[in-house]
């Protein structure tokens, strides 16, 4: 089978999505497909053999600190070129939305995925917060074009299944169980991370430094808990602001961790802190519990899925600075802690990348099969009910 991954966003950016999509690419390439990759061009030709295709890109005025590409004919010249089996855009927005209308409209087989909450993330801007209903009637157009959507957790498949996306299925996390691992703890990290205060009680934050990821809500425990030392680890947009918010406290903000170093970080943190309620899942989640770290997260559907609080790590209500506090105090409890490092790490186990790299195969095996049985029945148009096994 040949794939073309239409995508928002790919290397050499780091995130949550294109994660997913790297682990995604070798199994389908292992499995001997064809994979073909379209995404803004930022300099990467090719990834593990899979060819990549790059568009024309450009900064946007709502996110400067990261290069986009904008819907454009070229799409419709790649997929003719390639001329694939099935197309799958990923988080169809801009670039995206041009795969969608020519997979349509060429009639190819099309899966979309949903992977960021960008109605939520509104709240956090007010000049766009007006435009929320726009966003979602314009995500719904475009998910609806599919044949099969995927979305990355229980909570917010419910919410799209309630806004009347159709057909919407659960891609199941995963995790590198090999590379996120407790040996990885490092006294020299440690130092680095903590500002040289090995002794405090380290937190980790990692992922993108924007308005959404809400990390500004750390700040007052920091100020109430001087015996706390926070990590913040990534870059964004919001950088320079968290960067004066954050001044006078314990902080240390280390940019951007890769390979080696960004396991380290994890393993020699005492708990990762997951402050944001906008996360279609947060993959750092179990990074972190692969690492052998609790997670200390806002309560939300997605975090309440992966969390379990008492057992992987400790749930505190949003917004509430007693409650992020009160789980923090539960840490002092040594059996408690040394059982949530244990559990943390167990559940991480159980969700390596096999499974969802499977998944994902499967749903593209299914969506040409009925795409294949309809043309063979002319009186029946393209199919937008693909029953998929979950």
């Amino acid at each position: 089978m040949k794939i073309a991954i239409i995508t928002e966003t790919f290397l050499p950016s780091t995130d949550g999505v294109v994660t997913r999509l790297k682990e995604a690419i070798k199994y389908l390439l292992a499995q001997d497909h064809e994979v073909v990759i379209i995404a803004p061009d930022l300099g990467v030709k090719e990834y593990e053999g899979a060819i990549v295709e790059g568009v024309k890109p450009t900064k946007v005025p709502f996110y400067k600190s990261k290069q986009f590409s904008m819907p454009q004919g070229r799409v419709k010249d790649l997929i003719l070129k390639h001329d694939p089996d099935l197309v799958h855009v990923v988080n169809p927005a801009l670039v995206g939305a041009t795969g969608v209308y020519y997979a349509n409209k060429l009639n190819y087989p099309l899966i979309a995925s949903y992977h960021t909450h960008i109605p939520k993330y509104l709240d956090f801007y007010r000049l766009y917060r007006p435009l929320k209903p726009l966003f979602w009637w314009y995500f719904r157009k475009l998910h609806n074009y599919a044949d099969l959507n995927l979305c990355t957790s229980k909570a917010i498949k419910g919410e799209l299944d309630e806004k009347d996306f159709h057909n919407v299925h659960v891609w199941d996390r995963g995790v590198a169980v090999d590379h996120y691992h407790p040996r990885h703890q490092n006294e020299e990290m440690r130092r680095r991370l903590s500002g040289n205060q090995p002794d405090n009680k380290l937190l980790v934050f990692v992922g993108r430094l924007a308005a959404e990821k809400e990390i500004h809500k750390i700040k007052p425990l920091l100020d109430e808990r001087k015996d706390i030392s926070l990590a913040i680890v990534g870059d964004g947009p919001e950088k320079e602001a968290l960067e004066s918010t954050f001044a006078g406290t314990k902080t240390v903000f280390t940019g951007l961790l890769h390979g080696e170093e960004l396991a380290q970080a994890f393993s020699s943190s005492d708990a990762l802190i997951f402050p944001s309620v906008t996360e279609t899942l947060g993959l750092v989640i179990l990074e972190a519990m692969a690492s052998g770290l609790p997670v200390i997260a806002a309560k939300s559907g997605p975090t309440m899925e992966q969390v379990e609080d008492g057992k992987t790590g400790l749930l505190f209500e949003n917004e509430n600075t007693d409650s992020l506090i009160q789980a923090i105090d539960r840490m002092e409890n040594e059996v408690l802690y040394r059982k949530l490092c244990r559990h943390a790490r167990e559940e991480a186990e159980r969700h390596s990348w096999q499974k969802p790299s499977e998944q994902i195969l499967n749903f593209y095996y299914q969506t040409l099969e009925v795409y294949q049985k309809n043309l063979t029945n002319p009186s029946t148009k393209k199919s937008k009910k693909v029953k998929a096994t979950e």
